[in-house]
């Protein structure tokens, strides 16, 4: 029998989908197959400070206890221990875990992880310029703004003025590297752009003013490196309390219906499928990533709203449901997850040998 591989799982982090990626943490721990991986855990904390723990599992307060220390090369507290493992996988969600960063650490230690590369994160992360390129591809998305804090606080009024020029209420108002609807508003009237703007601002310093749509919603698992497959189609229907799936709706009152399949006509399903894929290789992405979409009731149009490379894996997460739906359960697709990151880095490294020669 081969020996199993060590998969070292990082989560927590500084973003705000720091509880997030801690219950994310949970479900793929739970479903790596003790008699295939062994497991390391690297919780950090919300100060970006690194501890190996025994298991997510821990309370919040287990996990805080530390010692803490930094990975980093210039770290010279003599605290730090050799992180090997065969695989790693960052199960963290935001800036810090989905933006690249971990990964460009991950790439310059020359290892093997799950989940895209330095630039596809980036490019993920990033709605602004994600969508700007989806824009350029000629992939679908809503009418947008884009604003800057600088930007807003030199001069309020004239971003007020061309946001007014090119959209209409409801808008949705969003922080541009975030998640899981944290700090998204949707605004009705314009008295309520810009404290919206405000609320957005605590997160970020760029943000997006979308156009609103009276729409259906959908999302779409995708998997895969060079040749990515997409899952089946899911609706995302918010329950009664809630007007858009946000963050208390998807983490805390789970009364968000799902209908998986989606059902749409299957035209319009191999279309949104075929999007997925499009809007995965133009972001460069390699391993797996969730797409979500809108559907506008009106005008039937498709549009892709955004692409997350680090998608949630919690109990209720879509993309381990989609892909169990689709006939991947989630310890399959664990393995194919871990196998992926294993060629990606098979393939690069032959690259890296080739230009060495």
């Amino acid at each position: 029998m081969k020996s199993p591989l060590t998969v070292a799982l990082f989560f927590g982090g500084r973003s705000a989908e720091h509880e997030v990626s801690i219950t994310s943490a949970r479900n793929v721990f739970d479903n790596l197959a003790r008699s295939r991986y062994r497991r390391r855990c690297i919780f950090i904390d919300k100060n970006g400070l690194w501890s190996e723990v025994s298991s997510p599992h821990l309370s919040a307060s287990r996990l805080n206890r530390g010692p803490f220390h930094s990975f980093l090369p210039w770290d010279r507290s003599g605290r730090a221990k050799p992180l090997r493992a065969d695989v790693y996988w960052p199960v963290l969600h935001g800036p810090g875990g989905e933006d690249g960063t971990i990964q460009g650490l991950l790439e310059l230690a020359d290892v093997p992880f799950v989940g895209s590369g330095t630039l596809g994160s980036s490019m993920g992360m990033d709605k602004g310029v994600m969508k700007e390129l989806f824009r350029s591809r000629g992939i679908p998305v809503v009418p947008l703004e884009v604003v800057t804090e600088p930007e807003a606080a030199r001069s309020p009024a004239a971003v007020v003025r061309r946001i007014r020029a090119g959209l209409k209420p409801p808008l949705f108002v969003k922080p541009a590297n975030l998640g899981s609807s944290v700090g998204i508003t949707k605004v009705k009237s314009w008295e309520e752009l810009v404290p919206a703007m405000d609320e957005a601002f605590r997160y970020d310093r760029k943000i997006l003013v979308e156009q609103g749509l009276d729409c259906r919603e959908f999302e779409c698992a995708v998997l895969g490196n060079d040749n990515p497959e997409a899952s089946l189609l899911a609706e995302i229907i918010p329950g009664p309390k809630n007007e858009f799936y946000n963050y208390v709706e998807k983490y805390l009152e789970n009364e968000t219906r799902f209908v998986i399949p989606a059902v749409l006509p299957e035209a319009v399903a191999a279309r949104a499928r075929r999007l997925a894929v499009a809007a995965f290789q133009a972001c460069e992405c390699s391993g797996m990533a969730r797409v979500d979409f809108f559907r506008d009731k009106k005008s039937q149009r498709l549009y892709v709203n955004e692409i997350n490379t680090i998608p949630g894996f919690t109990a209720i997460s879509m993309y381990p449901r989609l892909w169990a739906a689709s006939g991947l359960p989630f310890r399959a697709l664990a393995d194919r997850l871990i196998g992926l990151a294993l060629e990606r880095h098979r393939r690069k490294k032959r690259c890296l040998d080739y230009d060495s020669r």
